[in-house]
């Protein structure tokens, strides 16, 4: 298996973490590495470039954007709290989403090479069982929550709900039938990511965004 599939297989691995609660307690959570979050985070300057200022070659900084929020404001303590373990969640989960989507789109297209449907398929099933044991320490580590946040991330960097990349990869009756399955769990993978609509969306863009700007 080649790294690309590897790595965007992990994705399906981390849909059927959130699927099926098969995950650790939040006692056994651990933060991520700064290494990690190193590589989710934008530069603070996007270029330089030099002029000349009354006879003065002066160096100028050209900075990366940089998004402002509204002060937050909360309604009691509980709520303050489930906001910084949100916090906590996404600076685990977001690592994984960027270097999925970072690869999605180079693993479908290595799986345009093969020839036939039935060497695809053959070949995804391969994929699946070897991801699971490659990738199943590493989401054994995710609570249930952080999963689901994972596959909510994952929507935020590639635009396409679980199930459409479920679809893609296993077909649409097993895209059915885990989306059925995982319902009565309480998890919804056609669900969209849609933060100009839906607050916990909002807030997890808000999260992410200061993660990326490495204010978080």
């Amino acid at each position: 298996m080649t790294p690309y599939l590897k790595i965007a297989a992990a994705l399906i691995a981390g849909i059927m973490t959130a699927i099926t609660g098969h995950s650790a307690t939040p006692e056994a959570d651990d933060d991520p590495d700064e290494a990690a979050l190193k590589r989710v985070r934008q530069k603070v300057f996007r270029g330089k470039y030099h002029t000349v200022i009354d006879g003065d070659t002066v160096m100028m900084l050209v900075f990366n954007d940089i998004d402002v929020f509204p002060p937050l404001r909360f309604k009691n303590k509980k709520e303050e709290e489930f906001y910084w373990r949100t916090v906590r969640d996404v600076r685990k989960a977001l690592p994984y989403a960027k270097l999925i989507a970072e690869t999605l789109t180079e693993t479908y297209e290595y799986l345009l090479t093969f020839d036939t449907e039935q060497e695809r398929k053959a070949y995804l099933k391969e994929m699946e069982n070897e991801v699971f044991d490659q990738y199943k320490p590493q989401l054994r580590r995710f609570t249930k929550g952080q999963a689901k946040i994972l596959v909510k991330l994952i929507g935020r960097e590639t635009n396409q709900s679980g199930y459409d990349i479920l679809k893609a990869f296993l077909g649409s009756t097993r895209a059915a039938f885990y989306h059925g399955f995982g319902k009565l769990f309480g998890v919804n993978i056609n669900s969209k990511y849609q933060p100009e609509k839906n607050k916990d969306d909002a807030t997890l863009n808000r999260i992410a965004t200061l993660i990326e700007q490495g204010r978080l």
